[in-house]
C-alpha cells in the first residue's frame, strides 16, 4: 500500500524527519511518501499560518489521487484541511491530532497535550472540542518555543521533557500527546524516560491508515465527504476547479 505523509509546512528538513519516523513504524509492505507543499508557511504557528497551509495540503491530495495513493496522513497537529482533504480523497485521510488523541484514550483514562508556542494552545483546544475529548484531556501545555527549534535546539527538547514531567505530576495523567509533528522523533525516548505512553500522532496516524486500508475501506462519498461540487474556480485557484467524481 502507498501512504502519503503530508507535512503542511514547507520545511524540507522537518519533512525528512517526519518521513523517517513514519517509515520506522510502517509495515514492511507499506510505501511511505513524505512530502511538503512548495507553497505556504515555513512553519505553522497560528490561525493565519494554518489557513494558508491548507491549499498546499489539498494540492498534495490531488497529486496523490492521480498517483494512485491508498491513504494520507496530515502531519501537523492542527489537522489543517482535514475535512476538505477527505472530500478529495478516495482512501482514508488521517490527521495526527485526531489519531494521537484517539490512541491516547485507548491507553489511559486521561492525557495532557504538550505543544510548542503558547498561542497555539487554542488551536489544540478547538480540536479537543471537535473530537469529543474534553472528558479525557486534562491540560494543554506549551514550551513556548518555535516549531523549527525542535529539530536542532537541545533546549527545546529539554523543555519538552520537563513539561511532560509536569503534566504527569501536576495534571495526574497517564499519557502524553505530543502536540506537534516536529516532535515525532522524540516519542520513543520520552516514553522510556517517563514510563508512561507518549503518543506521537505521525506514528499513530500511519498505523491507523494502514489498518483502514487493510480492511479495504475508503472514505464514504455518500454524505458530507462526497466529492466537491463541480464548478470553476478563478484567479490563482483556477487549477483547483473540481469535478464531482474525479
Amino acid at each position: 500500500m502507498k501512504i502519503k505523509v503530508i507535512n503542511p509546512n514547507t520545511s524540507a528538513s522537518m519533512t525528512e524527519q517526519i518521513g523517517a519516523t513514519a517509515r520506522s513504524i510502517a509495515s514492511r509492505e507499506t510505501e511511505i511518501m513524505a512530502v511538503n507543499p512548495d507553497m505556504g508557511p515555513v512553519s505553522i504557528e497560528g490561525f493565519y499560518d494554518e489557513a494558508l497551509s491548507v491549499i498546499g495540503v489539498l494540492d498534495e491530495i490531488r497529486k496523490g489521487e492521480a498517483q494512485g495513493t491508498d491513504g494520507y496522513v496530515i502531519a501537523c497537529f492542527g489537522d489543517p484541511g482535514l475535512y476538505a482533504a477527505r472530500e478529495l480523497a478516495r482512501g482514508p485521510v488521517i490527521g495526527i491530532a485526531e489519531a494521537a488523541m484517539r490512541t491516547a484514550v485507548l491507553l489511559s483514562s486521561e492525557f495532557s497535550i504538550v505543544t510548542t508556542l503558547a498561542r497555539t494552545r487554542i488551536i489544540a483546544q478547538h480540536l479537543v472540542d471537535r473530537y469529543g475529548m474534553n472528558q479525557f484531556c486534562r491540560n494543554i501545555r506549551s514550551i513556548d518555543l518555535p516549531v523549527l527549534s525542535i529539530e536542532t535546539d537541545t533546549k527545546a527538547q529539554t523543555a519538552i521533557l520537563e513539561e511532560c514531567y509536569r503534566a504527569i505530576k501536576v495534571d495526574q495523567v497517564g499519557a502524553i500527546v505530543l502536540g506537534c509533528g516536529g516532535m515525532a522523533h522524540l516519542a520513543v525516548q520520552l516514553t522510556q524516560e517517563l514510563n508512561v505512553p507518549v503518543i506521537d500522532g505521525v506514528s499513530a496516524a500511519v498505523k491507523l491508515a494502514e489498518a483502514v486500508i487493510s480492511l479495504k475501506l475508503k472514505t464514504s462519498k455518500a454524505g458530507s465527504y462526497a466529492f466537491p461540487i463541480a464548478k470553476p474556480y478563478t484567479g490563482i485557484f483556477q487549477s483547483f476547479s473540481s469535478s464531482e467524481n474525479p
